[in-house]
């Protein structure tokens, strides 16, 4: 088949979360910035790209036609109010809905199921319409649990069984790669590191103080440090609230962008603004609703430091928009951050989750103009590696392959 006079049309399954919803609100975050940019990308490269997404409220149309070969798809199944955890009893019912839309529209050559509940689905797919499976798991269970977060064991065998079955895992960075061999006994020959990208469009350098200004918030004059994320326990915000108490400029700010998400992130907001109070900050802690994922850029441009302080994160979407925009990352030495942020080059990688030692990191680049400069500039070359272009470049002939061949992994039964 020749690329280029006959593109590979993909399904891609993503069923817990939309790329036409909010980030930082409820499930949606960093998976949602994933499939809409690179359902985007692929159909700017001429591919085909349908997203089945479950209807997660009332009124949505069924067919969204986001732009020209790229449709998201809404699909019926399960109350709209379900919970995540309670979403895997609906998983049967959303690929059966597919199934008959695959079927009857004659949509798809490839499936790419993106998160372990859309890869079960996939796995159902794949043996009913024969065609090959491409996964992206995003977070993986057993990661997480040594991470300190509990992930049923269900999940683990879910995914060890679709790991098994995938014609092509999809893996964000080496250490991905390494974790799905060593932990889940993938095939590596079976397996391709193909980052996500960022928008340079959007994420690139520029004012601080214009920034600043944009934003029209009460920031003091203190340096601003920046936390972008779904607020929950993985994400540890507390780390960074509790390493703001302890910097040396008692005019530091922190600047909070997101909102509460998933059973704990309502327990979990209460408990950090309980801490900030505590701990006598909150004059210092800025609440910020989360944001159109565009206007982010203005968030990184005006801070000095953006934290990720997250205990596991497969890649770390936040870390690249920082660094595309010039500011230097203080990040957990986990996952994909230990790719995206190069130790005292580009900022700061911390291998401990005491409140001291990111303080130390911070203070060091927050009082040391020469070095944050160097950093800034430092974050831009690596950034630059990173585009949505390139990504979709790559899934475009890996599913090509796939299609082609007509050859699908073998394996048993969930």
């Amino acid at each position: 088949m020749g690329l280029l006079s006959a593109m590979t049309s993909v399904a891609m399954l993503s069923l817990h979360t939309s790329p036409l919803a909010q980030p930082g609100e409820g499930d949606s975050g960093g998976m949602n910035v994933y499939v809409r940019e690179l359902a985007g990308a692929l159909a700017q490269a001429g591919v085909p790209t349908s997203v089945y997404v479950r209807a997660w409220t009332k009124g949505l149309p069924q067919r969204v036609t986001v732009e020209p070969l790229f449709e998201v798809i809404h699909v019926p199944c399960g109350a709209f109010d379900l919970e995540k955890e309670d979403l895997p009893g609906i998983v049967g019912e959303f690929a059966e809905w597919v199934g008959d839309d695959i079927a009857r529209n004659d949509t798809a050559e490839v499936l790419h199921a993106n998160y372990w509940l859309s890869a079960v689905a996939g796995h159902t797919l794949k043996h009913q319409l024969g065609l090959p499976l491409v996964s992206t798991f995003h977070t993986l269970g057993r990661v997480k649990a040594l991470g300190g977060d509990h992930e049923p064991v269900e999940r683990v065998e879910a995914e060890r069984g679709v790991i098994a079955c995938s014609d092509l895992l999809c893996a964000s960075t080496a250490v991905e790669s390494d974790q799905l061999v060593r932990l889940y006994g993938a095939d590596p020959a079976r397996i391709e590191i193909i980052p996500p990208g960022v928008d340079r469009a959007f994420f690139s350098p520029g004012s601080q103080a214009g920034a600043r200004r944009a934003l029209g918030r009460s920031l003091g004059a203190g340096p601003v440090l920046l936390f972008v994320g779904r607020i929950q326990p993985l994400k540890g915000l507390d780390l960074a609230v509790k390493a703001l108490a302890q910097l040396a400029d008692p005019t530091a700010q922190l600047v909070v962008v997101g909102g509460a998400s998933g059973v704990e992130g309502a327990s979990e907001l209460e408990r950090v603004q309980k801490l900030v109070a505590h701990l006598g900050v909150t004059d210092r802690v800025h609440w910020v609703d989360p944001q159109p994922h565009e206007l982010l850029s203005t968030f990184y441009r005006a801070a000095d430091v953006c934290l990720v302080p997250s205990r596991s994160e497969s890649f770390g979407l936040v870390a690249l928009e920082a660094a595309a925009c010039g500011t230097p990352v203080v990040a957990s030495a986990v996952g994909g951050l230990l790719s995206l942020v190069e130790n005292r080059r580009s900022g700061r990688l911390i291998g401990s989750r005491e409140p001291a030692d990111w303080a130390v990191a911070i203070d060091e680049i927050l009082g040391n103009p020469g070095l944050h400069a160097a950093m800034s500039q430092r974050s831009l070359g690596l950034a630059g590696g990173f585009g949505w272009s390139a990504t979709a470049g790559r899934l475009r002939r890996a599913y090509a392959d796939l299609a082609a061949s007509r050859q699908l992994t073998a394996c048993g039964a969930l």
